[in-house]
């Protein structure tokens, strides 16, 4: 039976670890917050087209409008709202949808006769990898007008409900990690581990973290994805309709697999943990083995099933190759918490313990980066894009951390290689002997004492006089100090244990920073997707990568009759020669005209320009200018100066991607 010390005050064995501890997550939480940055959730689809486009001036009103994605989405009834400029709607409210091989186009239907105005057009779904994407944008029928209809400064999945859900899936993550890892290690390494208290308050937090991080999202995903209203968190309607999706079978099948798992954790530290018979033991082993794998499995599935792995292509082999992934991410990181735990918290683990888990660690390295060079492949598809877009750039970050974690790994893996398992006073010989994993009561170490101080009688004595409550409290907070004291003498006179745990603490540093960069990668749009957004054409800001640039900017130089819109036409939009075409209408729309109109080319991130064009006037209210050249592809800023009088001019300012 183990001896447990009263916990009256703070034990020298927990400072080291609760200071790492600490330490490490204040800094995957800054590093977390500074990745995250304003918007915790990007958008995974893109918006890539629009008809009409963003800011375009239309002589007749359209019949429908029309929004093109880079990937498959979910629309509701109110995806797309068509808004006039008093901000009542003016679609029927279906979303058609318009797909075809190759192009992901939705479309809603606009009321007849609608007048000239200025009119706000805006979206929200969620794409197909289970993240919402929304935005906004506006044209003009006949000529720009004033609006009522603010533009969201907001995009979805964003405010206080954006951040509780990424907590929920910053926990679910760690839940899962801790939860497998520290099952493998027990099962896989240390099998008398089972009977360790550390070990099981380690699976079984995992557990519960893991647990609670799903219910949490499962009620979070309706607000998360739709009005952004905590209190809609409650929404029965909600949360059916959430039931209904993908992701939301998945979070329901990953709490189903989490109760197989409370059955299996059950059988784990109770039955299995008392068994004394080794060919009992055996077979109890192999069946634990292979009921963990399949719920372990089917857990990582899940994570498979609803994001980036089932978007996308090739998701028939990506969906398997990433639950071997999530699985190996646990093996690793979990059982470094597993050992981490049993090295500070279990003295008498055995060098053959440790040894058997550098073997594993060292296959999940194997599995992780074959994996990781397929996902990132799959997920980024160039070196542009991996250099030149957030995915890309965290995916370095990642794979730097990971450089480092197994440098770490190697050190630790010549410490295991000196390991022994020399006889210490209060600790195990080998693992053959106690099955708790626990350093031996005070008793045990102090030897026989003669009862006096806790009241006990030896042997033929008469009974000693009780000791007050107080009293027995004091000497217990003693005896406890005494005997944390010794098992840290004991730890620090073996070199070998003491070099691995440091070197372990450093690995356990490294991977919860690890860990909150993989939760942002898994959050942020990939790289190949940005990458082919970018070369379609911007609704939202009106600009074109690969074909004509046309922007629209009101102006207003302050003095009479200063107020208007420059329309610029940019074509073919690319590098080299560029023919340019500008319109000046004035507030009523016709064209104005004035004396003179400027424009000046920079690329800011290449510190180029900026580069000045002098158009001539073709008629009233436009402007031309040819052989105008781009001389590298980039996200331009295109000024333009409009002078009404004078005395009376204005510089407006729009970026478009050019080339």
């Amino acid at each position: 039976m183990t001896a447990t010390a009263p916990r009256s005050g703070p034990s020298p064995i927990r400072r080291p670890l609760a200071a790492a501890a600490l330490l490490t997550t204040l800094i995957s939480l800054l590093f977390g917050l500074v990745l995250a940055g304003a918007s915790p959730a990007s958008a995974h689809a893109a918006l890539t087209g629009s008809n009409p486009q963003d800011g375009a001036v239309v002589d007749t009103a359209p019949g429908e409008i029309t929004l093109t994605f880079s990937e498959s989405i979910a629309m509701g009834d109110d995806s797309i709202r068509v808004l006039d400029p008093t901000g009542k709607r003016v679609d029927d409210g279906a979303p058609r949808d318009m797909n075809s091989p190759g192009t992901v186009r939705y479309g809603v239907k606009l009321h007849s006769g609608l007048p000239d105005g200025t009119y706000t057009v805006a979206w929200q779904a969620v794409s197909a990898d289970s993240h919402p994407v929304s935005g906004a944008f506006t044209f003009s029928i006949g000529a720009p007008s004033e609006t009522t209809v603010a533009l969201p400064s907001t995009s979805a999945g964003g405010g206080l409900v954006g951040t509780l859900y990424s907590i929920a899936r910053y926990a679910a993550y760690a839940g899962f990690i801790l939860l497998v890892g520290g099952a493998t290690f027990v099962l896989a390494c240390w099998q008398r581990g089972a009977a360790a208290r550390p070990l099981q308050r380690l699976v079984v937090r995992g557990w519960l973290t893991l647990t609670a991080a799903t219910l949490l999202m499962l009620l979070l995903r309706s607000p998360y994805t739709g009005s952004g209203k905590l209190a809609d968190a409650f929404d029965l309607n909600g949360l059916q309709a959430v039931l209904d999706t993908k992701p939301g079978a998945a979070l329901v099948a990953r709490l189903l697999l989490l109760g197989a798992g409370a059955l299996f954790i059950a059988v784990l530290f109770g039955a299995y943990a008392k068994r004394e018979d080794e060919k009992e033991k055996k077979d109890l082993t192999f069946g634990l083995a292979i009921g963990g794998a399949v719920i372990a499995a089917g857990i990582a599935g899940t994570w498979a099933l609803s994001e980036h792995a089932s978007t996308g292509i090739q998701a028939g082999l990506a969906m398997p190759m990433d639950v071997l992934h999530l699985l190996a991410v646990a093996a690793w990181l979990g059982g470094l918490a597993a050992l981490l735990v049993a090295l500070y918290r279990t003295p008498g683990i055995g060098s053959a313990a440790v040894r058997r888990f550098s073997r594993i660690a060292f296959g999940s390295v194997l599995v992780l980066t074959a994996t990781g060079i397929y996902q990132s492949w799959r997920q980024v598809g160039s070196w542009s894009a991996l250099t030149g877009t957030r995915y890309g750039q965290l995916l370095i970050i990642k794979v730097g951390l990971l450089a480092v974690l197994i440098g770490l790994a190697w050190i630790s893996r010549r410490w295991t290689g000196r390991l022994t398992d020399g006889a210490q006073p209060g600790t195990e010989t080998s693992e053959e002997g106690r099955t708790d994993g626990a350093a031996k009561s005070p008793e045990e170490v102090e030897g026989p004492d003669d009862g006096a101080d806790r009241g006990e009688a030896k042997s033929g004595q008469e009974p000693a006089p009780e000791v007050a409550p107080e009293r027995a409290a004091q000497l217990a907070r003693q005896r406890a100090v005494l005997t944390a004291t010794k098992k840290k003498r004991i730890r620090d006179a073996d070199p070998e244990r003491s070099g691995l745990r440091r070197s372990v603490l450093a690995e356990a540093a490294v991977a919860v920073v690890l860990l909150a960069v993989a939760t942002v990668l898994t959050s942020t749009e990939p790289a190949r997707t940005e990458e082919e957004a970018a070369r379609g054409t911007t609704a939202a800001t009106g600009q074109g990568a690969s074909g004509p640039v046309n922007l629209s900017m009101p102006f207003d130089t302050g003095g009479q009759n200063g107020k208007g819109t420059v329309r610029i036409d940019l074509d073919p939009g690319g590098t080299g020669s560029n023919e340019l075409h500008i319109w000046v209408d004035g507030s009523d729309g016709k064209p104005m005209d004035v004396p003179e109109v400027k424009l000046a080319l920079t690329l800011e991130s290449k510190d180029i320009g900026p580069l000045p064009v002098v158009p001539d006037r073709l008629a009233e209210g436009h402007w031309t200018a040819s052989g105008v050249r781009i001389p590298i592809a980039g996200d331009w800023k295109i000024a333009v100066t409009v002078r009404t009088s004078d005395i009376d001019q204005a510089t407006i300012d729009k970026n478009a991607k050019i080339g």
